[in-house]
């Protein structure tokens, strides 16, 4: 395994997804993390990741320096690069030109680091200090025209630096450089599948579990979906799934689920109806957070009911994910601004005492469905794109009441099968309908209408931090209009959302 120091970069789960992509098991830590557990986890390699922060600022984040003479192989990107520098009598000062943006690399020594690399290639800068006086030992390998030292190492003791990001899309060589330290100077073995993952994860359910008993919220989403079937390949009927339809929910959601996961895989599942209880809390509401508030905590009250009924429960499960993990323990900074609230099972009362089993918190979301095919999921049930806890209570703006509901089901659906039969809905993250809050003047059969309008979204992303609007082709969206106009009784006009995130998030509320 390689483990990885996280100094605060927008980029530390990306070099995460780059080692696994190759295979290697990989783990992110805060620099505080302690020599000695270091030492336990034995990794082959340590990766030291960049960050916001000026090695010389008060409380710059920095790891315990006696990493260094564990012998282990040592990579530093951007600020990670500085930080060895200055822990092993190097020097770094502010850059008399800061370096943002793509640069032109030319590679001035063999290294095992840039084996079978370009000698001139692009890489990715962000840096506002740099590195001045290498530490004893260490010799330059690689410069740009603004920045000296872009690459430097001490391969007698396995350490090198980048001052550059290695595993953005940006520097193109960049995956070539990071197999080469796993393979190369690591000696990291590509063992990493998602059938090894799946073994050891039953058993290591079961080993939680021993003979008790497990509930879990079943969405249908990607995330409980796995866990519900990772958990019951483990024990079988001691897990039962509670699935409560809202009333929130897509077309014909209830029946798919409980197709799949009562039908093929016969697992224990409870079809909670609870639709009536949420429309009625959420009358006259029209505020986003309150609106999200309020469904989270009948979801807690309805499940915390129906949990109640099943004796001798012990353990909760829960699809929580690899970021999620990442996130919630922030290296650098304390948490991330909170955007919009999440609704997640996460939030049950403690007054449950319920002990957490989360299978999938070492994951990433394509390895999450990686596991899923593993596991005999359908594909379509896998490859679903994300749908908010909240349901559809996000996508109608405003006041959500069953009349506007049926609305924007019925318009999301024509726009969901268009996408496929196009055979766009694995190219795209997210794609669904928004009903607005406003009406438009429209004319039908040679009468003035004021009916409502439809916002089409469709977005691509790698994991939702950020998103660009879909292009999707005009052919396609005109095709879609003219359907929900058609077909959707009460809609006489639908726009497209062309807005990216950041600065928009991908869901209206």
């Amino acid at each position: 395994m390689i483990l990885i120091i996280d100094f605060g970069s927008q980029y530390n789960q990306l070099i995460a997804r780059r080692v696994r992509e190759h295979q290697v098991y990989c783990e992110i830590e805060p620099p505080t993390i302690d020599l000695k557990r270091v030492q336990e986890m034995a990794p082959e390699g340590i990766i030291l990741s960049g960050g916001p922060a000026s090695i010389y600022a008060e409380g710059s984040p920095q790891v315990d320096a006696r990493i260094f003479a564990l012998d282990i192989p040592i990579l530093g990107i951007c600020y990670g690069f500085q930080y060895l520098v200055h822990a092993l009598r190097g020097e770094v000062a502010a850059a008399y030109k800061r370096e943002y943006g793509f640069a032109e690399l030319s590679i001035k020594e063999n290294s095992p680091l840039f084996e079978g690399v370009a000698r001139q290639t692009t890489c990715w800068m962000s840096h506002g200090d740099e590195v001045k006086k290498l530490p004893p030992g260490f010799r330059i390998t690689a410069s740009t025209a603004n920045t000296e030292i872009a690459a430097a190492e001490d391969e007698k003791r396995h350490i090198y630096g980048l001052q550059f990001h290695p595993e953005v899309v940006h520097t193109p060589e960049g995956k070539k450089m990071i197999a080469n330290f796993l393979f190369k100077i690591c000696r990291a073995r590509p063992n990493w599948t998602m059938k090894i993952f799946a073994d050891r994860a039953v058993e290591e359910i079961r080993n939680q579990v021993g003979d008790g008993k497990v509930i879990l919220g079943l969405s249908g989403g990607v995330d409980s979906s796995v866990t519900a079937v990772l958990i019951h390949r483990a024990i079988g009927e001691r897990l039962t799934c509670i699935f409560v339809d809202n009333g929130l929910l897509r077309q014909d959601e209830a029946q798919t689920v409980w197709n799949v996961y009562r039908r093929h895989f016969h697992m224990n599942l409870k079809l909670v109806r609870a639709g009536k209880t949420f429309l009625s809390r959420l009358k006259g509401v029209e505020d986003p957070e309150k609106k999200r508030k309020i469904i989270g905590h009948t979801f807690i009250e309805v499940f915390e009911k129906e949990a109640k009924k099943i004796n001798g429960v012990k353990f909760l499960g829960q699809g929580t994910l690899y970021p999620d993990v990442i996130e919630s323990r922030s290296a650098f900074g304390g948490p991330s601004a909170v955007i919009k609230s999440h609704h997640n099972v996460g939030g049950l009362p403690k007054k449950m005492k319920l002990t957490l089993v989360e299978p999938l918190k070492h994951l990433f979301k394509d390895e999450v469905r990686a596991l899923g095919l593993e596991l005999g999921i359908p594909e379509e049930m896998v490859w679903r794109q994300p749908f908010p806890g909240p349901g559809l209570a996000v996508r109608v703006i405003g006041e959500v009441t069953e009349k506007r509901l049926a609305i924007l089901r019925q318009a999301d659906q024509v726009f969901l099968d268009e996408i496929r039969a196009a055979g766009l809905y694995r190219e795209l993250w997210q794609s669904f309908a928004v009903l607005l809050p406003i009406k438009s003047v429209g004319i039908m059969g040679d009468q003035r209408t004021y009916e409502n309008i439809i916002a089409l979204r469709a977005v691509k992303s790698e994991d939702a931090m950020t998103a660009d609007w879909a292009r999707l082709p005009h052919e396609l969206l005109a095709r879609v209009s003219n359907r929900i106009i058609n077909e959707v009784r009460g809609v006489n006009r639908v726009v497209y959302d062309i807005s990216s995130k950041p600065p928009s998030t991908i869901e209206w509320e």
